[in-house]
């Protein structure tokens, strides 16, 4: 079901091919940088750039003789270039590879997914235009509350997408970080100026101070973005959830020409989508707790980070960049029910406008507490009766009609009013 809706380009990032070719590009990088630095002969770095390859069903087999993974690489390599392969792995350790390899597939993996954000941003702003003046009915705790429109519900989805995008544009900085630095990171086999050259030739950063891997606070920084990321998705999803229950039905999920909601019920239009990816989010909370749990390791490296990683990061960006295209399209197809909104706004009479009234009555001198007390009993009444209206009963309250007329009463019922400072917001998003 997953890889049916991600795109290629993410799912080729975490293939065992890739992470074999990124493997490649470090040690080429790093006999590059050693080339140019005088410790190893020019024309073997020619050599090996020009025979270097791998067959990655050829290192699974040497793995399942020597049990290690990067051993089992270097093996295949050096059959593909024969002597001049003496050149390569040179003063390295194995994590000097994985973990500079690593930064290299999550910088990639940040790249399409701020590629997809890009996408949501247009989508969400677009209805965001379109449902400018789509009034609907605003709700705390479930119930409902004042006037808001469909497009300031949008922006605030906008804003919290913009976000997001900057915590992903600061987090493949952070993330561009790799490390040659030998077996517990001292240099003790290797120049710190070969770190630096082979770094800057794959447009990554050196670690400060690496021991034998980069610190692990990093990756549990891409993991948290990630959860937070997707939990504003779960966000939207949520919203979306109910407002298509069949009770409020304001939105709904697009429902495709032969698409089917229950075995059972011939009726049902589920909001699968919106569904999937709250489920979903819930998986990447769980990586950003496993990647924190990888920070503290013994001394200068152990090896309990190693499995957990080989499932949160090509899981982690595979189905957050799904969630990102799901709740793109369900953005962009999303039906939206003014009539459904214009009628639950007014349910009771009105009994929305209840503050309006309650500042007006005094604003013409009543005191706010029997205030309060008229229009509280105005409001309950018409609440608890199924054709009540609050409307009507403020209309023809003696305590309301002694101090508004029937004129100053019909604007307190005006939806405008509450709307009338939401340029502002939108001015600021650009909307």
């Amino acid at each position: 079901m997953i890889e049916r809706y991600t795109l290629p380009e993410m799912g080729e990032l975490w293939t065992e091919a890739y992470k074999l070719k990124t493997w490649l590009q470090v040690e080429i990088a790093v006999c590059e940088a050693q080339a140019e630095l005088g410790y190893i002969p020019a024309e073997a770095v020619e050599e090996i750039k020009a025979k270097a390859n791998f067959d990655p069903k050829r290192v699974l087999e040497i793995e399942a003789e020597v049990r290690h993974d990067v051993i089992a690489f270097l093996t295949n390599v050096n059959e593909y270039v024969g002597d001049a392969g003496r050149y390569i792995h040179l003063g390295l350790t194995s994590s000097d590879v994985l973990d500079t390899a690593l930064a290299l597939q999550l910088v990639a993996s940040l790249d399409v997914m701020l590629g997809q954000l890009e996408a949501l941003i247009q989508a969400i702003r677009y209805q965001a235009q379109q449902h400018r003046d789509t009034v609907m009915i605003g709700r705390s705790h479930g119930i409902h509350a004042e006037p808001i429109t469909f497009g300031f519900k949008l922006a605030g989805w906008l804003a919290e997408v913009l976000r997001n995008r900057d915590r992903l544009v600061r987090l493949r900085d952070d993330i561009a970080v790799g490390k040659i630095s030998g077996a517990v990171g001292t240099y003790a086999n290797i120049d710190p100026q070969v770190e630096a050259l082979a770094c800057q030739k794959l447009g990554l950063k050196p670690d400060t101070a690496s021991t034998q891997v980069v610190s692990r606070d990093l990756h549990a920084d891409f993991m948290q973005t990630l959860a937070l990321l997707t939990a504003s998705i779960e966000r939207f999803s949520v919203e979306i959830r109910n407002l298509q229950r069949t009770d409020v039905l304001e939105v709904e999920e697009f429902f495709a020409k032969g698409q089917k909601g229950s075995s059972a019920m011939p009726h049902k239009r589920n909001p699968i989508r919106s569904e999937r990816l709250t489920g979903i989010a819930r998986l990447i909370r769980g990586y950003a707790v496993a990647a924190i749990e990888n920070v503290a390791l013994w001394h200068e490296r152990d090896i309990s980070h190693s499995s957990v990683e080989r499932v949160v990061f090509p899981d982690g960006c595979t189905l957050t960049h799904f969630m990102l295209v799901e709740i793109t399209e369900l953005v962009k197809n999303l039906q939206v029910y003014p009539e459904n909104m214009k009628r639950n706004m007014n349910l009771y009479g009105g009994v929305v406008f209840s503050q309006r009234v309650l500042l007006t009555l005094v604003e013409k001198g009543m005191s706010r507490e029997e205030a309060y007390a008229t229009v509280q009993s105005c409001a309950h009444t018409a609440w608890n009766k199924a054709d009540g209206s609050f409307h009507d009963l403020i209309a023809q309250d003696p305590r309301v009609t002694e101090h508004l007329s029937p004129e100053e009463i019909e604007e307190c019922f005006n939806p405008q009013h509450h709307l009338r400072h939401l340029d502002h917001v939108y001015q600021r998003l650009g909307i």
